[in-house]
């Protein structure tokens, strides 16, 4: 198979030789998500008591806060890459652009959010 013509290339028809990056992203992502949801699971296990103090006790320390927010991080990356490829695979029309800038906010905001809870109670230690 060749490459396309020319004018395939110009108006976006053609390969865009990032297939390869996107796919390996994503599968790091993946892995870095089992790697984090496993910790995220044992460490809300090993907790003494599952009131609302101890998991604000938990998060509050270095080692609870830090990998959550990786963990935030990984997923949203992750949810992103996968429905960018559903976007991309399915929408053909112009609303295609609309629909994949709005995914980029969307990720961006709500891992803004998640990171800046996990902050606070970070660095207030649960106080309001």
């Amino acid at each position: 198979m060749g490459t396309g013509t020319e004018i395939g290339r110009v108006r976006g028809l053609g390969s865009a030789k990032e297939g390869a990056h996107h796919w390996w992203i994503q599968r790091l992502t993946a892995g870095s998500n089992l790697l984090l949801m496993l910790w995220f699971i044992f460490s809300l296990l090993r907790l003494p008591h599952y009131d609302h103090a101890s998991v604000i006790a938990w998060l509050s320390s270095p080692l609870g806060a830090v990998p959550m927010i990786l963990l935030v991080i990984s997923v949203f990356w992750h949810f992103r890459l996968g429905l960018q490829v559903v976007i991309e695979d399915y929408q053909h029309d112009e609303t295609r652009v609309v629909a994949l800038v709005l995914l980029n906010f969307y990720s961006i905001a709500m891992a803004g959010f998640a990171i800046f809870a996990i902050l606070k109670i970070a660095f207030s230690g649960g106080a309001a």
